[in-house]
């Protein structure tokens, strides 16, 4: 990882907001795509030479109030300016002291207990430390089916799995962005980094677009090669015995193609795994 995570964080952050998004006028030929770093001075209410600094590495400790300034001048949502605040140092770093690859038996018991839905458990680097027989239906066709982010950047199904793609390397990517700014120091996301940057160019760049993403609710769309296509939504919950673990539970709309498709997937799973 980069030693000046703040300041590559901020210049990302500048080049996505045009001037007209934050009322400022747009005169002659601009040599940058978004806002210059005296217009996020201004807007900021803050000197161009303190600013500078933050860019370039020679300040990192900017006050919590000038984080929020900035925040709002570069039209950070919520987990883009967690993300800011923890790269400042002005909140405490979770860490993950506590995030380790044992599932708790009664989790498990849980995880089996969703019979009719996909459920899986995951860490802040994406590894799956647990899955149901559903969750395992689904993500099957992938081998091996270890971490969300290999699976969508260097296995070759996760085109084809993943109709939109983009969509979702996007929030897989922004996912392991806030990681890096609550645990800056875990071996295991420099590694993944390094591995997912020096194989895949769509990973990398990405990742440099510094875009900050928790996972928390949305919509997936599997491609599955033996029930076709699934439409589903998901909602993930943090496991509070062990900070930085997260619950994932996928769903279907009840008497939906997708439902019925599901329903399908499990028995076919269930038939093979008996075979």
């Amino acid at each position: 990882m980069k030693d000046n995570e703040l300041g590559e964080f901020l210049r990302a952050q500048r080049a996505g907001v045009r001037p007209d998004q934050v009322g400022m006028p747009s005169h002659g030929v601009r040599r940058v795509a978004g806002l210059r770093r005296e217009e996020v001075a201004v807007l900021a209410g803050m000197n161009v030479d303190y600013y500078t600094r933050l860019e370039q590495g020679r300040e990192r400790r900017p006050s919590p109030q000038l984080v929020d300034a900035l925040s709002r001048a570069l039209l950070l949502d919520g987990d883009a300016r967690a993300h800011l605040h923890r790269l400042a140092g002005t909140v405490p770093s979770r860490g993950a002291a506590g995030v380790t690859g044992r599932v708790d038996p009664a989790l498990r018991v849980l995880l089996d207990g969703y019979t009719h839905t996909p459920a899986l458990v995951i860490d802040p680097t994406l590894d799956i430390l647990a899955a149901n027989s559903l969750a395992q239906a689904v993500y099957a066709p992938f081998e091996p089916m270890d971490n969300l982010a290999r699976m969508v950047f260097l296995d070759p199904l996760g085109r084809t799995f993943h109709p939109r793609w983009e969509e979702n390397a996007e929030a897989v990517v922004g996912h392991l962005r806030q990681t890096s700014g609550v645990d800056p120091g875990s071996p295991r996301l420099a590694d993944l980094v390094a591995e997912l940057s020096s194989r895949s160019p769509d990973f990398t760049r990405l990742w440099e677009s510094h875009h900050v993403r928790g996972k928390t609710r949305g919509d997936k769309c599997f491609r599955h090669p033996d029930v076709g296509e699934l439409s589903l939504t998901y909602h993930a919950f943090d496991v509070r015995d062990v900070p930085g673990q997260q619950l994932v539970i996928y769903h279907a709309e009840p008497g939906s193609p997708s439902a019925q498709a599901l329903g399908l997937l499990g028995s076919v799973h269930a038939t093979a795994r008996q075979g």
